[in-house]
């Protein structure tokens, strides 16, 4: 399967995933105003892939399935200390 990222142009490391080809149309409104333009920033083969930089592959398929889109926001304050602290 193949997923297009975008990039938020309004929210700092804010990324939206949808399924290659998809035209945006099982993202809400809402949340494509939010959004701000989405500037495409790559496109993933998720069958040669496991696990992506925050959730598992199987994760971001099933949220491509159910909903038609994951929508990735930037890591907590406390996650970024915990993982520098690692």
């Amino acid at each position: 399967m193949l997923c297009d990222v975008y990039r938020s142009s309004k929210k700092a490391d804010t990324y939206l995933y949808l399924p290659h080809g998809n035209e945006f149309t099982d993202v809400p409104d809402v949340l494509l105003g939010q959004f701000g333009r989405a500037e495409k920033v790559l496109t993933i083969n998720l069958a040669n892939r496991e696990q992506l930089a925050r959730l598992t592959v199987e994760k971001l398929q099933q949220h491509l399935h159910n909903d038609g889109f994951y929508l990735q926001l930037p890591p907590k304050r406390e996650e970024l200390q915990v993982n520098v602290n690692k």
